[in-house]
């Protein structure tokens, strides 16, 4: 996968890789992960992934830019 890939328009198992790999999580992807919850019925899968990438963040794996 290419790096300059614009994020936005990722799927979410996409941007969790790209955030694993960069280790960082950008305003995007954070927006991204809003308006996911905010407005559509996810799967138990799409949850878990969420999950994960917060607690990757609280672990300091994953850093939060602007």
């Amino acid at each position: 996968m290419s790096l300059t890939k614009n994020r936005s328009k990722l799927s979410l198992e996409e941007l969790y890789g790209q955030a694993m790999f960069s280790t960082i999580l950008t305003s995007s992807d954070r927006q991204k992960i809003k308006n996911l919850l905010l407005g559509e019925s996810l799967s138990h899968s799409e949850m878990l992934i969420i999950d994960r990438l917060l607690y990757n963040v609280r672990q300091g794996w994953l850093q939060v830019t602007d």
